[in-house]
């Protein structure tokens, strides 16, 4: 008998956490049911202890997931077709919950059949084996995998096939010549961009009120300022990566914010909780060496910032507001940890600027809805005919923010704190060249979906942040 007609009675079975898809049905269910309802954890504990088949069940029931949400390898699901070709059957075998392993089957039509996980059963390691073995007998199926787990079931098979092995199954694939299937790597840097460090730049307006106040020669403050950053990062992102957990389902529908470590599967699920719990005890520790007032402000940050993830973010409106106010949040940080005085014209021009990228923000998510009618932007409240509304609220508030500026400018505050007041007044063009030419790059679908990190990478934006910062450094000169 050939190789190929051998295999049309030798299944290949293919496990499903860490193989068929880059990450873990449970870790992925529990987290996204604890950061929703985190009473639930003292349940998840019961559930625990009385086994992990029924562990899963009850995560499984509450997270509800189609098929299409996983991150799916795309080399397994090439070998599975090739198997099919061949006539080989293919069976998913996997220690997931019935309601997920039937999802998952459905979504992807290439299962033969599906061996999961029961209410009285957890099939994995030495328990998938002896269901193989008593379905095919001993070397009687091919069997992929990844982790320690399958090592009892790679002994028993045909043939080991190992995909993106942890260390025990790369261990084992050595010392008896298995075939690893080559994967995408996952780059050593998935972590750092799971907290998007890119993104700590914005909170440089900690240092606004001290730059301002024409305090950035006293190194005290200066000290306090840099912790203020830190502790404002750190807390961030911890919050972005609880926010990329969950929100698993939407960002992979995404066409770009699928390819973010945790949608996609390079950074697992515990890790990312580590990750989050270390960055928040970070800011904490940070945030003690600051003034009581500074803990206010982070405190409300903090709140803000979790009401944004689980209800703001799906306000119409609400939202933009939010996000504008969080950036305020910064500078009001800034002046909590320096002691400075916080101006009235800042707060005022800081909400009408950063309003004004929020809304280029939504308006460039509307723009890649297919059509501009009543189609919902998925994940939030609005509508693809509200993006020329939303396109006008941007413009007015790019030019109410000049206008604030302008004030400003104009007032006795400035005429008191600076040498030469009348350098400042080119600040209002600049700023209304690079919040104009913001929106119509975008109206021309040529916008970053995050306009802050576009004014950071674009060569014209940083110029011009230069320039004005220039004019202010000139204005306070004494001759």
């Amino acid at each position: 008998m050939d190789a190929v007609s051998d295999n049309r009675h030798v299944p290949l079975c293919i496990d499903l956490d860490g193989t068929l898809i880059a990450t873990d049905t449970l870790w992925e269910g529990l987290a996204s049911i604890l950061i929703r309802r985190p009473w639930l954890i003292f349940a998840a504990i019961g559930w625990a202890i009385a086994g992990k088949a029924v562990l899963k069940r009850e995560v499984a029931a509450r997270y509800q997931s189609a098929g299409g949400d996983w991150p799916y390898r795309a080399e397994v699901i090439e070998r599975i077709r090739i198997a099919r070709e061949q006539g080989q059957p293919v069976w998913l075998v996997t220690g997931a919950a019935e309601s997920t392993a039937q999802a998952i089957a459905s979504h992807l039509g290439l299962f033969d059949r599906v061996l999961h996980s029961s209410e009285s059963e957890n099939l994995t390691s030495g328990r998938k084996r002896d269901r193989l073995v008593a379905l095919c007998g001993d070397g009687g199926f091919d069997y992929a995998g990844n982790s320690r787990d399958d090592l009892k079931v790679f002994d028993a098979a045909r043939r080991a096939i190992i995909v993106a092995p942890d260390s025990a199954a790369r261990r084992w694939g050595a010392r008896h010549g298995a075939e690893v299937l080559p994967v995408a790597r996952v780059s050593p840097l998935a972590i750092l961009k799971s907290i998007r460090v890119h993104q700590w730049l914005k909170n440089v307006l900690i240092a606004v009120p001290l730059v301002l106040n024409h305090e950035y020669a006293d190194m005290g403050l200066v000290l306090a300022a840099v912790a203020a950053f830190f502790a404002f990062s750190f807390l961030a992102s911890a919050v972005y990566v609880v926010n990329d957990i969950s929100d698993l389902a939407n960002d992979r529908q995404h066409p770009r914010k699928r390819l973010r470590p945790l949608a996609s599967g390079a950074v697992s699920i515990p890790v990312a909780c580590a990750t989050a719990a270390a960055l928040l005890m970070g800011s904490v520790g940070l945030s003690s060496l600051l003034p009581p007032d500074f803990w206010i402000v982070l405190v409300f940050y903090a709140v803000i910032t979790t009401l944004y993830t689980f209800i703001f973010k799906r306000k119409l409106l609400v939202d933009v507001f939010t996000l504008a106010t969080l950036y305020t949040v910064r500078i009001v940080a800034g002046a909590a940890a320096t002691g400075v005085d916080l101006s009235f014209w800042l707060l005022a021009f800081s909400i009408f600027f950063f309003l004004s990228l929020a809304l280029v923000k939504r308006y460039v998510e509307l723009d890649e809805l297919a059509e501009d009618d009543g189609t919902r932007l998925k994940g939030r409240s609005y509508v693809g005919s509200d993006k020329d509304m939303i396109g006008q609220a941007g413009v007015a508030s790019a030019f109410s923010a000049a206008m604030v500026l302008a004030l400003y400018v104009d007032s006795k505050e400035v005429a008191s704190m600076y040498a030469q007041p009348a350098l400042l007044w080119p600040l209002c063009p600049l700023i209304l060249y690079m919040l104009l030419r913001i929106w119509i790059l975008a109206r021309r679908s040529q916008m970053h979906d995050d306009p802050v990190v576009f004014i950071m990478r674009d060569w014209r934006s940083q110029i011009t942040t230069v320039a004005g910062a220039v004019l202010v450094l000139m204005a306070a000169w004494q001759m």
